[in-house]
């Protein structure tokens, strides 16, 4: 049965539980702007890239020199990186992303990498090896240092393990979805988007002039590329997990409001209760008194 200090205590939990959600949902709403920012300031630097790209093919293409061959996707192994979470209460974003990167892992895929610990258990529980296993920053500033750390491990995946193609599975909000898995190959690149770049019009009146070795620069513009895309996909990952995870404290934030105002009316009425009984035991012992004195 319910007490008077039971449902003291239990309402001053419920409001230090709703300080937590409101502080969470702060947090969450303020984090989705940084991701959101830094996505937006690498679309910029990849556009950069693109006319990097696009001088040096447009250059070798005016030596009559064909784009590079990069291979054809059957041939090798393939590998794949998993962007999932390492916190919870997000819903169903790893629940997400992991049914869609399980869909794509085959035969031929000798590696996979998983970045968030959340994910990386329920890929082991469904069977499947993992390769390496990250965990995400806590802000924007340590994305760099985690997209090198996956750049390192693509790069002794293939001189290593024979891997040629890599691909990356992550969620990303697309309109009233909050959490909607995309996959994109990253390696190799695909002929046609070369023959598209060598072809891509220069924005100035002549092609730019650079000493370092073509193949070189190729070769680097490339590995930029690739690192452009996988931070991308990581920021947008990382906006679509706290906007998940505020879309839970919304929901956790009324339910709880719902909850404090059951409370207070079972603790207006315990109180009333008491105080009732405490006059009526007053009253009672008033007439009590009284009744001994005739």
């Amino acid at each position: 049965m319910e007490t008077l200090e039971s449902l003291s205590d239990t309402l001053e939990t419920t409001g230090d539980i709703q300080s937590i959600v409101r502080t969470m949902k702060s947090l969450s709403a303020v984090s989705i702007r940084q991701y959101e920012e830094a996505e937006q300031a690498m679309a910029d630097y990849a556009g950069t890239i693109e006319l990097g790209l696009a001088a040096v093919l447009g250059a070798r293409r005016a030596c009559g020199l064909p784009p590079p061959r990069t291979g054809r996707d059957d041939r090798g192994a393939q590998a794949l990186v998993v962007i999932g979470s390492d916190r919870g209460l997000c819903g169903r974003y790893n629940e997400t992303v992991t049914r869609a990167a399980t869909q794509r892992i085959g035969a031929k895929t000798s590696r996979v990498g998983v970045i968030g610990a959340r994910a990386a258990a329920r890929i082991e529980a469904q069977g499947h090896k993992i390769d390496r296993v990250f965990l995400l920053p806590g802000s924007v500033v340590g994305m760099t240092d985690l997209v090198g750390r996956v750049l390192i491990a693509i790069d002794g995946w293939m001189q290593h393990h024979a891997v040629t193609t890599v691909s990356v599975v992550h969620n990303r909000r697309e309109g009233r979805t909050l959490a909607a898995p995309r996959t994109r190959r990253v390696l190799p690149l695909a002929q046609d988007e070369l023959a598209r770049l060598a072809k891509a019009p220069w924005p100035g009146p002549g092609l730019p002039f650079t000493r370092m070795d073509r193949t070189r620069l190729l070769s680097w513009l490339v590995r930029q590329r690739l690192f452009v895309i996988l931070y991308r996909a990581l920021a947008e990952a990382q906006a679509s997990e706290h906007a998940t995870r505020l879309a839970a404290m919304q929901s956790a934030e009324r339910n709880i409001e719902d909850r404090r105002e059951d409370l207070m009316t079972a603790y207006r009425r315990k109180r009333q209760e008491t105080i009732t009984r405490e006059l009526l035991d007053v009253i009672s012992g008033f007439e009590a008194v009284g009744s001994n004195g005739e």
